[in-house]
């Protein structure tokens, strides 16, 4: 039994309540850590930490922040087996996806903003015989950074590195279903030297630590990736503190298949837009409209696909879908897979729980499963399952899959299947999505903004648009 700590000041610190929250594997069922119960106090001390440590970081130069960064991004490296065997075990996910994506993602976060920082330039504008005005960019101070559980040190670092390069002091709350990796990283910022106070990390439940952490006046910015009920909630509360805000939140994202595509690259690449970390992704493309020339070759292929997906023990190597993260968030899914059933949807397959044999009898796992016939206008097609659950839907214009493809409230991503240079620019221009992927999914480029429109965020992440939104911009004008 792991029992996890809090990372504050520097040092690892049990919680102030001295109280702790099981921590489940997904895959059994069991309890197999213990996470801090913290609470407000811990979140006080934590912030005193940044705020001591803070002086200092901010003044330090960019290049040595930097070179700090990478050091820590060396070590998630030379650790990735412990920290993917670690993500698998917490999350449910199978090793190899935390293998090949979620750590070294990880560590590409650190290593991209520990560079980065040395290449923000500010801005001057001339006026000609009368004035120079140039920009500083001033770190925020101490910022919240709030993480999800479907890819845990993946988006933890993806906020935390830009926010430290930045030369922001850090107190961030991992999600209390996944914490196991957050834990480890803070032991491999001791290792790496990271001063005192400069990342703090704090666990605990959202009612508890999350909250205590967006209404403390000392906090002037918080990132956020979460749900979008817990988006709003957190906006209304910030909103009168006056504090920055990035929220990246929901998605219900539409990938377009027209008839003109390399079908076998466009099934093999939705196969995994879909069922990728049990589809517990919010760039998971659940909406799969395919125009009608095509649809029963799309279908049959698609579904021969999923029929290879092997539903297993994550640990093990032949395993595509590992368990689904808790059992609540089971038991949600398989709310919308009846839903399905009464809004008159055609199950092609799946739809089951499955249940295994072994160490893994009590785990949550869900058959990958695909519905077609149900209206674009439906709850299943309008609302975020975030589960392995996809929709089939023939259409026959262009006019037609843009108005079902926008419908939603969301407008996180959107993929493209065509060969059509010309439809795919202007098809990605009529998507209300902050992120559109033509012939492929999930491609990543650290200096591209990354966010939604409508109800899935406000603001963006990655590349200089993280570096802008810790960092306060200050106009100086010389007189000539």
């Amino acid at each position: 039994m792991h029992f996890l700590q809090n990372y504050v000041g520097g040092q690892l610190v049990p919680p102030a309540t001295g109280q702790y929250l099981p921590n489940i594997e997904p895959a059994t069922g069991q309890v197999f850590a213990q996470i801090p119960s913290s609470d407000a106090t811990d979140v006080a001390a934590a912030v005193r930490a940044a705020e001591q440590a803070l002086p200092t970081w901010r003044q330090l130069p960019a290049e040595e922040r930097g070179r700090l960064l990478v050091r820590i991004s060396e070590l998630i490296e030379r650790d990735l087996e412990r920290l993917a065997q670690a993500e698998s075990q917490d999350n449910g996910k199978p090793v190899s996806l935390a293998r090949t994506v979620d750590i070294p993602r990880a560590a590409s976060n650190f290593a991209f903003f520990g560079t980065a920082a040395q290449h923000f330039a500010s801005e001057t504008h001339f006026q000609e015989g009368v004035a120079l005005n140039y920009t500083v960019r001033h770190p925020l101070g101490v910022v919240g950074c709030i993480s999800p559980w479907n890819l845990p040190l993946y988006l933890f670092t993806w906020k935390i590195a830009p926010a430290l390069a930045a030369g922001c002091c850090v107190v961030a709350k991992p999600s209390e279903i996944t914490p196991y990796t957050a834990f480890l990283l803070s032991e491999l910022c001791m290792e790496a030297g990271l001063p005192a106070g400069v990342l703090n990390i704090v666990h605990g439940t959202g009612l508890a630590v999350g909250q205590a952490l967006v209404e403390h006046p000392s906090v002037k910015a918080i990132s956020f990736t979460g749900g979008t009920a817990t988006g709003r909630h957190i906006a209304r509360t910030a909103a009168p503190l006056f504090k920055k805000l990035s929220l990246e939140l929901g998605g219900k994202n539409p990938n377009l298949v027209f008839a003109d595509c390399n079908l076998s690259e466009a099934v093999a690449t939705s196969l995994r837009s879909s069922f990728a970390n049990q589809g517990q992704i919010c760039l998971c493309g659940s909406r799969i409209f395919i125009e009608r020339a095509i649809y029963e070759p799309f279908k049959q292929a698609f579904l021969e696909g999923v029929a290879a997906l092997t539903v297993g023990d994550p640990q093990e190597i032949a395993t595509k879908q590992g368990a689904l993260v808790s059992e609540a968030h089971l038991t949600k899914v398989l709310s919308y897979i009846e839903l399905a059933h009464q809004e008159g949807g055609k199950l092609l397959s799946g739809g089951q729980r499955v249940q295994l044999a072994g160490r893994c009898a009590g785990g949550y796992f869900l058959q990958p499963t695909v519905f077609e016939g149900l209206p674009p206008e439906c709850r299943v097609n309008q609302e975020e399952i975030f589960g392995p659950v996809v929709t089939l839907t023939p259409f026959d214009t262009e006019a037609e899959v843009l108005d079902w493809a926008n419908s939603t409230e969301y407008g996180l991503a959107a993929t493209i299947w065509t060969r059509d240079l010309t439809r795919a620019h202007r098809v990605a221009h009529a998507l209300q999505s902050g992120i559109v992927w033509v012939n492929t999914w999930l491609h990543r480029d650290l200096r591209t903004p990354f966010g939604g429109m409508k109800n899935s965020g406000v603001g963006r992440e990655g590349g200089l648009e993280a570096l802008r939104f810790f960092t306060e911009p200050q106009n100086v004008c010389l007189k000539l």
